[in-house]
């Protein structure tokens, strides 16, 4: 496979496609999801089934479990990732569209940037990543000064953005963390320990908030299965495995770009399959955000070009 320069070409596209584009629409699998099932059992059984997989394929090959204390790690980034990230993210799209939360979530880069103490030199000495931070969240401000943010002209709109803002940083700690823990695991072993966890802190949150009361699968319709058939086999599994393939074959300025891809896809379907509003100023905040990511990236680019 090395020696074939075309089906590594084809292999490139098709992890590139899974991450800009499936990443993407696990906004809208996520919405579809919620006709069905409430927040945290729907991310539960994500989690729980694509970590079971994962983890019998690497007992499969005959890998051994890490010790305790890179279990608990990995079990703290996957709860503050999956529980605080994309799990409040699905509570959220019960009051606000899977657009919208695709936009928000798109700060990521530039909450990275805020929480990544031990490079705040590096970062804020730098006139490209100080202008992006700028444009990134005059982005979000424009964002919620929308006149289409609340639903049913509550407030629940702006609390369920303020709490995808919140999800953005939960994950940015948790990949902070991660990126902080030398193990000799594979990354296979160690995202069904993230998942595994998050799996397990979702079920007692959805019992803590009655989830369990009432609900009953034999009443869930069939597009909710379909959408976390989707999350767990296309966003659990094919995407994130695309992304860990892509890190060892492409400089990480790179594959980054999907953080300005993902938000385009989640609008557009939204809008095109759940018939979600295209805002104007949601629109326009999307387009600022994204100037601002790009800026934040220019020394990446730059380092990536030069090497």
């Amino acid at each position: 496979m090395k020696n074939n320069p075309l089906l590594q070409r084809l292999l490139l596209i098709f992890a590139f496609f899974n991450i800009y584009i499936i990443w993407g629409s696990t906004y809208l699998a996520v919405a579809f999801g919620l006709k069905g099932f409430p927040p945290f059992i729907l991310v539960g059984l994500r989690y729980l089934i694509a970590g079971l997989i994962l983890l019998a394929y690497v007992k499969i090959k005959g890998e051994k479990l890490p010790p305790l204390k890179i279990i608990s790690r990995h079990a703290a980034s996957g709860i503050l990732m999956l529980v605080g990230g994309t799990g409040m993210i699905a509570w959220a799209e019960q009051y606000i569209s899977s657009g919208q939360a695709a936009i928000l979530i798109a700060t990521e880069p530039l909450w990275f940037l805020l929480l990544d103490r031990k490079n705040w030199k590096t970062y804020f000495s730098n006139k490209y990543i100080v202008s992006g931070l700028i444009i990134g969240f005059a982005g979000i401000f424009l964002f919620l000064k929308s006149n289409d943010l609340q639903v049913n002209h509550s407030a629940i709109g702006l609390v369920a953005t303020l709490v995808v803002l919140l999800s953005a940083i939960w994950w940015v700690l948790g990949s902070l963390l991660i990126n902080n823990t030398k193990s000799s695991s594979s990354i296979v072993m160690n995202s069904s320990m993230q998942l595994l966890s998050a799996a397990v802190v979702s079920g007692v949150i959805a019992s803590f908030t009655n989830e369990f009361s009432g609900f009953s699968f034999a009443q869930v319709p069939l597009q909710s299965w379909m959408g976390l058939l989707f999350l767990i086999v296309f966003g659990s599994l094919i995407a994130y495995l695309s992304f860990v393939w892509l890190i060892t074959k492409r400089p990480p300025a790179l594959i980054s770009t999907h953080t300005y891809v993902n938000p385009v896809v989640a609008v557009l379907l939204g809008w095109f399959f759940a018939h979600e509003n295209l805002v104007k100023g949601q629109l326009a905040a999307l387009v600022i955000i994204l100037i601002g990511i790009v800026l934040v990236n220019v020394p990446e680019y730059q380092k990536a070009t030069s090497t």
